[in-house]
C-alpha cells in the first residue's frame, strides 16, 4: 500500500483499478484517485469513519468484476454478495451509487458539495452586469494565468489557485492551446494537446491535467476563463494556423463535451482579431460547436488584440453573451473608462469589461521603439485602471502580472522582461489591491450602479487625475474615485433621502473611514485625505437610511 503523501494527512487506500473493459474508465479512475506521483490518496476530513466507510467502498467497487452487479453493504463492506440483482433493485443500486459518488467527492477530495447554480452565470436582465443561475449578482474579478495549464504541474497549480482565491479573485484567465509554444512544447508532464498537432487528435493526457484544474478552481469557488487557443492558431498569417472554418466547430464541440458542466466561462480570441472573412468564420464556427454542446448553457466572449473591443467585431453576435475590451499597456494614465463608456451606449446593451489592462510589473509601452525595461506599471496603475473602467459602467475587472501571465521562473526564456519568480509576484501588491476593489462594490448593491460624470460639477476632468463617478439608479449611494487624491466638486443633490453620509474608502488598503452624516445637500467640495502620484481615494455619498456597512470587512 503506498504511502501518503508528502507534506499532507492523506489516508493511503487499495490502488487496485475497477475492472472495466473500458479503458476511459481505467484511465478516468486512475486520474482521480491518484496525484501527479502515481499515489492514491484521500484527503482528511473532520469525520474518521465517513473517511473508513469511503475508502471501504472504494475498495470493494474496484474488486467487483465488471460482469454483473452486486450490492454493497456500507456497514459490512468484508461481505460481497455475488447474486444477480433484479432490474428494480438495479436501478435504485444506480441511483444509490450517485448519491454516493458526489457525496465522496466533497469528503474525499476536500472539494463543496457545489449547487449547480453557483457554477452557472447568465447575463442580467437588463444586460449591464453578470450573475448567478439564482439571481445573486457575480463580480467579475479575473487573474491572468495564460500559460497555466502549459507550465504549471499540479503542486504549482495547487498552490496558485488556492492563493487567487484568498485574494478574492473569481475568474482564472487561462489558454488551452496557450501562446508560448503551447502545440509543440509539452506541459510539465511531458504532455503535449494535439497530437501531430492535429486538433482533431487531441491528447487524452494534456487534458486530464486541464481536468485536474479545472476541478480543483471548482472546489475553491473559481470560474476558469477558458481561451481555447491563443489567436496565433486561427490568424492564416501567423505561421501557425491549425484552426480554420472547417475543424473549429468539431473542437469547439469537444470542449465543450468535457467542461459543459463545469464552471467555465469561454474566451474566444486570444489577443487577435479577425482580418477578413475566413478567419470570421472560423471564430463563429468555434463559437457554434461551444453553444451546442453545452446547451447555450455557459457564457461566451471574445478576447481582442490591443487596445481593441470585442464591440467592433461581434457585437451583435447572438453567440457573444458580454463584451471585452483591452486596452493593453502603451502607457500610465490611459483612460481605460473610455473603451466601458463606448460599449455602455450600445444597443442591444451587454455587459462590458476590461481583460486585458496594464499588467504590474510590465514595462510601461513595452511596443514601442526606444521603450524603456526598467520603467514598469505599479500598482497604483492597476489600481486606477480597474477603478476607472468599473465606474464607468464596466461589470468587472482583470488584474495581470508580467510574471504571472507566462509563469516565470528562473531558467526559462524571459518574455518581456520577466525577472521575478511567478511565486513570488503572486503577493505584489497590486494583486491584493484588487481582493479591495470587489469588497468596495460587493459591500453595495453594485449592480445598480451607473456612469454619472455629471454629478462631478468640478475638479480634474482629463489627465492622471481625472474624476470618475457612478450612482446607483434609486439614487441610494455614489461613488467618486480620485486617482491622485486630487479636489473636487460634487452635486450632492443626486442622491436621495434626509440624511447623507460620507465616507472615504482607502484603495491601497481597503478600509474605509466615516467623514461626516449631515441633513443639508448642495454642491460640495472634497479633499481627499492625502494627495500625490500614488495617493488614490474613493468617495462613497449614500442615503444614511440604506445603513449599508462600512467597507472593509474581510471576504466571505
Amino acid at each position: 500500500m503506498p504511502a501518503a503523501r508528502t507534506g499532507t494527512s492523506a489516508i493511503p487506500v487499495r490502488t487496485r483499478c475497477p475492472r472495466s473493459r473500458r479503458p476511459d474508465v481505467r484511465a478516468r479512475w486512475a486520474t482521480s484517485m491518484r496525484g501527479p506521483e502515481g499515489r492514491c490518496f484521500i484527503r482528511p476530513t473532520a469525520d474518521a469513519a465517513l473517511q473508513r466507510a469511503a475508502r471501504s467502498l472504494i475498495n470493494n467497487l474496484a474488486a467487483a468484476p465488471p460482469s454483473r452487479l452486486h450490492s454493497v453493504s456500507l456497514m459490512q463492506p468484508h461481505r460481497i454478495k455475488s447474486r444477480p440483482m433484479t432490474a428494480s433493485n438495479r436501478r435504485l443500486l444506480t441511483c444509490a451509487l450517485l448519491v454516493v459518488g458526489f457525496i465522496c467527492q466533497a469528503v474525499l477530495f476536500g472539494q463543496p458539495v457545489v449547487s449547480e447554480s453557483r457554477h452557472r452565470l447568465r447575463v442580467s436582465e437588463n444586460g449591464r452586469y453578470l450573475e448567478r443561475a439564482d439571481g445573486t449578482p457575480f463580480f467579475y474579478l479575473g487573474d491572468t494565468a495564460w500559460e497555466l495549464f502549459h507550465r504549471l504541474n499540479r503542486e504549482e497549480a495547487d498552490r496558485y489557485l488556492a492563493d487567487r482565491a484568498r485574494k478574492g479573485f473569481t475568474v482564472i484567465q487561462a489558454v488551452v492551446l496557450s501562446e508560448l509554444e503551447g502545440v509543440g512544447s509539452p506541459n510539465a508532464y511531458g504532455d503535449l494537446p494535439l497530437v501531430d498537432k492535429n486538433l482533431a487528435k487531441p491528447n487524452e493526457a494534456y487534458f486530464r491535467h486541464v481536468d485536474y484544474i479545472v476541478d480543483k478552481a471548482q472546489g475553491l469557488g473559481l470560474f476558469i476563463g477558458m481561451l481555447p487557443s491563443w489567436g496565433s492558431y486561427w490568424k492564416e498569417d501567423s505561421g501557425k494556423s491549425i484552426i480554420n472554418e472547417t475543424n473549429a466547430a468539431d473542437y469547439g464541440r469537444f470542449l465543450g463535451r468535457r467542461y459543459g458542466n463545469k464552471p467555465v466561462i469561454w474566451i474566444l480570441g486570444g489577443d487577435n482579431n479577425p482580418s477578413n472573412d475566413r478567419e470570421r468564420r472560423a471564430i463563429e464556427a468555434l463559437a457554434a460547436g461551444l453553444k451546442e454542446s453545452t446547451g447555450a448553457s455557459q457564457l461566451i466572449t471574445f478576447h481582442p488584440r490591443g487596445p481593441g473591443r470585442s464591440s467592433d467585431f461581434f457585437h451583435k453576435a447572438s453567440w457573444l453573451d458580454f463584451e471585452m475590451y483591452q486596452s493593453s499597456h502603451a502607457a500610465r494614465h490611459h483612460d481605460n473608462g473610455l473603451f466601458a463608456e463606448h460599449d455602455y451606449e450600445l444597443d442591444p446593451p451587454k455587459p462590458t469589461l476590461d481583460g486585458e489592462p496594464r499588467y504590474e510589473c510590465i514595462p510601461v509601452g513595452f511596443y514601442f521603439a526606444n521603450m524603456n525595461r526598467f520603467d514598469r506599471f505599479g500598482d497604483a496603475d492597476v489600481r486606477q485602471a480597474a477603478y476607472w473602467s468599473l465606474l464607468a459602467g464596466a461589470c468587472g475587472h482583470t488584474y495581470g502580472n508580467n510574471n504571472i501571465w507566462q509563469m516565470w521562473t528562473p531558467g526559462r526564456p524571459s518574455i518581456i522582461a520577466a525577472d521575478i519568480p511567478w511565486y513570488e509576484a503572486l503577493d505584489h501588491p497590486g494583486a491584493f489591491q484588487m481582493g479591495f476593489v470587489r469588497r468596495l462594490f460587493e459591500s453595495r448593491p453594485y449592480q445598480r450602479l451607473e456612469p454619472r460624470q455629471a454629478m462631478v460639477l468640478d475638479g480634474p476632468r482629463t489627465g492622471a487625475g481625472k474624476i470618475r463617478a457612478a450612482r446607483a439608479r434609486d439614487g441610494s449611494f455614489a461613488l467618486f474615485y480620485s486617482p491622485r487624491g486630487e479636489q473636487f466638486t460634487v452635486d450632492q443633490t443626486a442622491i436621495k433621502g434626509e440624511r447623507l453620509k460620507e465616507i472615504w474608502y482607502d484603495p491601497r488598503y481597503g478600509v474605509s473611514y466615516h467623514a461626516h452624516t449631515g441633513n443639508t445637500k448642495g454642491a460640495q467640495t472634497y479633499t481627499p485625505p492625502s494627495s500625490g502620484p500614488f495617493c488614490d481615494w474613493v468617495l462613497i455619498l449614500e442615503d444614511a437610511a440604506e445603513n449599508f456597512p462600512m467597507p472593509g470587512a474581510r471576504l466571505p
